[in-house]
């Protein structure tokens, strides 16, 4: 019989079985700091290969797209 015992505030695991057994236990640590300090977030759901990060006033976020990329910024560029 396989029996997991697990107690949180104790942050203890039992396990109690006959053949060996790998247990992992993760706790989620300290979040770091907001990705912008204006609380704007990041939308890169859209993202293509060499695009470059950069802020959408309308929508209020960063973006990475197909719009800009390393090689459409080009001198004269419309960006």
């Amino acid at each position: 019989m396989t029996s997991v015992n697990i107690t949180t505030t104790k942050n203890t695991v039992t396990v109690n079985e006959g053949d060996a057994t790998v247990v992992t236990v993760a706790t989620q640590g300290p979040q770091g700091p907001s990705f912008s300090s204006s609380g704007a977030t990041l939308d890169d759901s859209a993202k293509v290969n060499n695009s470059v990060l950069y802020f959408s006033s309308a929508s209020g976020t960063f973006k990475a797209d197909a719009s800009r990329t390393v090689e459409n910024l080009v001198d004269g560029g419309n960006f």
